[in-house]
């Protein structure tokens, strides 16, 4: 069973940056993709991207283009979201998922128990 744990949230100023890490529990993570997914109270759970298991593809939801970058450390088993020029709608918790299926995190069966990410003043 892989698990996976979120950590570097936080309150931070519209503007401002964060970088998320998904340290994996084994070093079988490179036979996963691994997807960052936010989710607010009272909506479903949005994928915002997601990279393959050897870090050679990214994708990312329109919202975040541009502003956040997803990259991989397999030799570290970690994986992480830059975020960058944060927004209060990027508000939310965040979680990271391992998919061992497709390349896209479209069938992630691993969750990490997320981490809250506050833009505020």
């Amino acid at each position: 069973q892989l698990q996976l744990v979120e950590s570097g949230g936080g309150l931070v100023q519209p503007g401002g940056s964060l970088r998320l890490s998904c340290a994996a529990s084994r070093s079988t993570l490179n036979v996963y993709a691994i997807g960052w997914f936010r989710q607010v109270p009272g909506k479903e759970r949005e994928r915002i991207s997601c990279i393959s298991s050897r870090g050679g593809m990214t994708t990312y939801e329109d919202s975040v283009k541009g502003r956040f970058t997803i990259s991989r450390d397999n030799a570290k088993n970690t994986v992480f979201l830059q975020m960058n020029s944060l927004k209060p709608e990027d508000t939310a918790v965040y979680y990271c998922a391992g998919d061992p299926f497709t390349s896209t995190c479209s069938q992630a069966v691993h969750w990490g128990q997320g981490t809250q990410v506050t833009v505020s003043l």
